[in-house]
């Protein structure tokens, strides 16, 4: 995507790999929309953490930075002895995959890493098909989320008022998007439309990251609070909802995406309003028979109970990031992190091969990447 930063505009992908220092290149995502920065992980443990702390998010990016970290991380084994490297890449392995359990594209992007990786007779050629296989990973990321954008495009006629919920855009993925796919698409084809961004507590994707996505694309929007969503919906002002997905299983058509979005499909289906969701073909879980069974990440209590911002001095400068305390001192939260929308619900899935009704996933899996 473009950005534009201090008049300048320049093309970024939200995750890249720089081999000559073996760093995993991030855009640090906490201080969007007030910053725009790099950062590089410098090993896989700091790659994971940045994972588990949301400097990058999104199943997109997250799966490329996986991929990215393991390969990191192999590089880094010293010695030629398959035995000991076989161990070590487990471990990387095993500690990427917990930074952020319930999405499933960091597994399914390290697993395409770990098949080709083992294609190499010796500790240094697997260390180059690794990296090799990473990269792979983050374009095929970007060709697919093209191809979501191309399919899309025809959902969104000239007026249409859309709603997104968290931010499953460029900045989720290496580039593009999955839910804004359509929307840049459509943007491309001269058509004229609106966004209604959900702010997305507790954490506020929406309104720090879509709106500033958007912004940045000149497309026509407006940040909402999560329950202006069905007053909304009431009064005919929402004509058509795409979302993104963090583990979307082939054998159901079950959705996992960011708390509120069962909500919000509950509330579609209520009105009548078609609810798509928007992914590449490495958010699809093809072996796992129940959304119940789906690990849902519990996050810190302190993410309900107050906000990061930026403060803004008295001669209109910015302060430093800071966190408030918004809720009763003497208060805890619960914070599940996702929620799982049943295939009923949902209009379709867009998907690089197409638009499928949840339930025909199974169906068409060769179609969709599927091949056992």
């Amino acid at each position: 995507m473009n950005v534009t930063l201090r008049g300048r505009t320049r093309h970024f992908r939200t995750v890249t790999f720089d081999a000559a220092h073996n760093s995993v290149l991030l855009i640090e995502q906490r201080l969007l929309p007030h910053e725009f920065k790099i950062v590089a992980t410098r090993d896989f443990r700091e790659t994971a953490r940045a994972i588990h702390d949301m400097v990058v998010r999104g199943a997109g990016a997250i799966g490329a930075s996986a991929a990215y970290g393991l390969a990191q991380g192999v590089r880094a084994f010293r010695g030629n002895d398959l035995k000991k490297f076989s161990t070590h890449a487990e471990m990387v392995f095993q500690t990427l995959k917990s930074a952020r359990p319930t999405a499933v594209d960091p597994v399914n992007a390290m697993n395409d890493v770990r098949r080709e990786m083992m294609r190499g007779k010796t500790v240094s050629e697997r260390q180059l098909l690794a990296q090799a296989a990473a990269e792979e990973f983050a374009n095929e990321d970007v060709e697919h989320c093209e191809a979501i954008g191309r399919h899309g495009r025809k959902l969104i006629r000239n007026g249409t008022r859309i709603l997104t919920h968290c931010n499953a855009g460029w900045l989720a993925f290496v580039d593009i998007g999955s839910a804004t796919a359509p929307m840049y698409a459509a943007q491309a084809a001269g058509k004229k439309f609106h966004v209604w961004c959900d702010e997305t507590r507790p954490r506020s994707q929406g309104a720090t990251l879509t709106a500033w996505e958007l912004a940045q694309q000149k497309i026509s929007h407006q940040i909402i609070a999560d329950n202006a969503a069905g007053h909304l919906m009431q009064r005919g002002k929402v004509g058509l909802v795409i979302v993104g997905s963090d583990r979307t299983l082939g054998r159901t058509g079950e959705v996992t995406n960011k708390i509120g979005t069962y909500t919000k499909a509950v509330l579609a289906a209520r009105h009548k309003i078609p609810f798509y969701v928007a992914i590449p073909l490495s958010t699809i879980d093809w072996n796992m028979k129940n959304g119940f069974k789906i690990p849902i990440e519990e996050r810190n209590e302190s993410e309900v109970l107050g906000a990061w911002g930026i403060l803004e001095t008295r001669n209109g400068e910015k302060g430093k990031r800071q966190y408030v305390r918004v809720a009763n001192p003497t208060s805890g939260a619960c914070n599940p992190g996702f929620d799982v929308a049943p295939p009923e619900l949902i209009t379709g899935i867009i998907t690089p091969a197409g638009i499928f009704k949840p339930k025909e996933l199974w169906k068409h899996r060769r179609k969709l990447g599927c091949n056992d």
